[in-house]
């Protein structure tokens, strides 16, 4: 049923520069704090797309933003090397899982509990600098918890892989939670992960097939620019100002979840 809606989609002028904008405003929101499929997603459904999918077009999507980020925030993940080797077999494992479960599950039980994992990881970024210094009573806390940075970072990647909305939220509530690094150099690190997450997410939907190619074409277009941008924009302000941009984005993810 869904293969054959697919082939008969398409697009107009008008569809193509509402998806281009699309990418673009999903592409920012990705750069500074996560949460642009909360943008991109209901525009694909928006243009009769069935959910299953919207959510691999989206997914191949907004990839490309996700690169364009890591090159706004080169000079913050350039030293970051033992953290990837740490992190980046987790999240790809961790997308992995979390593609297969979206492609052979249903997806009722995981969509229900979605917001709430958003909303728990919002608020653990807004207590997140009191949180980290009670645990590490004046030491290393990369020390005291290795373990919940690996086990929380397969969670979010599983997550991200299924579905990803917020993703970028509760990477920064762990990774923000269980190391010593300012906002600005998690933010790329977070980056990152979210390359592999997406990216081994993507290619199990390519393989699997049911995506709309054109809406691809659009959306990493606009991806690219967006991601970009966004990043520069979470370099430009303060970190205070971006912890609230991303707690802001992280309660908006949760609400748009659950109307």
């Amino acid at each position: 049923m869904e293969a054959a809606l697919v082939e008969t989609i398409s697009f107009t002028p008008l569809h193509v520069a509402v998806l281009i904008a699309a990418g673009i405003g999903a592409g920012i929101f990705n750069g500074v704090a996560g949460g642009g499929s909360l943008i991109s997603f209901p525009v694909l459904l928006a243009l009769g797309l069935p959910a299953l999918t919207a959510n691999i077009t989206n997914t191949i999507g907004v990839w490309p933003g996700y690169l364009a980020s890591a090159a706004g925030f080169r000079r913050e993940i350039a030293d970051q090397q033992r953290h990837f080797v740490r992190l980046g077999p987790v999240a790809a494992a961790g997308g992995l899982v979390g593609a297969i479960l979206l492609l052979t599950t249903p997806s009722s039980d995981f969509t229900a509990i979605a917001p709430w994992l958003v909303l728990g990881a919002s608020l653990l970024f807004a207590v997140q600098p009191l949180v980290r210094r009670r645990l590490s009573g004046g030491d290393d806390p990369e020390r005291l918890h290795p373990a919940a940075l690996v086990i929380g970072t397969f969670i979010a990647s599983i997550y991200g892989g299924y579905f990803g909305a917020g993703l970028g939220v509760i990477l920064l509530a762990i990774l923000g939670l269980c190391l010593p690094d300012s906002i600005i150099r998690t933010s790329g690190l977070r980056t990152v992960l979210s390359i592999l997450v997406n990216g081994v997410a993507a290619i199990i939907f390519i393989i699997h097939g049911g995506l709309v190619v054109g809406a691809v074409v659009c959306l990493a277009i606009g991806s690219l620019i967006g991601g970009w941008v966004g990043a520069r924009v979470a370099l430009s302000i303060s970190a205070n100002a971006l912890r609230v941009v991303v707690i802001v984005v992280g309660l908006a993810t949760t609400i748009k979840l659950l109307a």
